[in-house]
Order: structure tokens, then C-alpha cells, then sequence
């Protein structure tokens, strides 16, 4: 059996966004969890999570593993 790498990959999204959605939603989306939606208002020098106007965000940097998304297989 050939083992594949464990290397992780490092991905970062850039998402534009319209008035009345919220950093919450983007975290769960993105991050995998709405109460990380700090890390995205960080990123973009934002307080607020409520999203107002049209704006593109930068979604902070993911790590996602190399073997199919399973960490430690």
C-alpha cells in the first residue's frame, strides 16, 4: 500500500459578499465554525459582523490535509 503524503495545503479565499449577510455565516462556511468569525473580521480590519454594502473579504488561510481531508490516516 502506497502511502500517500501528509503534507498539508494551504488555502485562503477571497469571497465578495452582499449587505445583509453576516461573518457568521462565512465562518461556518469557511472555517467550519460560526464562532470563528473574529478571524475574518481580523483579516479584513472589521468589528462589525454584520456585512453592509458590497464587499470582497479575505477568508483567512485553511490548512487542509493532503490525504483526502483526513487528519492522522
Amino acid at each position: 500500500m502506497a502511502l500517500q503524503s501528509s503534507i498539508p495545503a494551504v488555502v485562503t479565499n477571497r469571497v465578495v459578499t452582499v449587505a445583509g449577510g453576516n461573518l457568521y455565516a462565512l465562518a461556518a462556511q469557511y472555517l467550519g465554525d460560526a464562532t470563528k468569525w473574529y478571524q475574518i473580521a481580523k483579516a479584513n480590519g472589521l468589528s462589525d459582523p454584520m456585512i453592509v454594502g458590497i464587499v470582497t473579504l479575505t477568508i483567512p488561510q485553511t490548512t487542509i490535509a493532503s490525504n483526502g481531508g483526513i487528519l492522522g490516516a
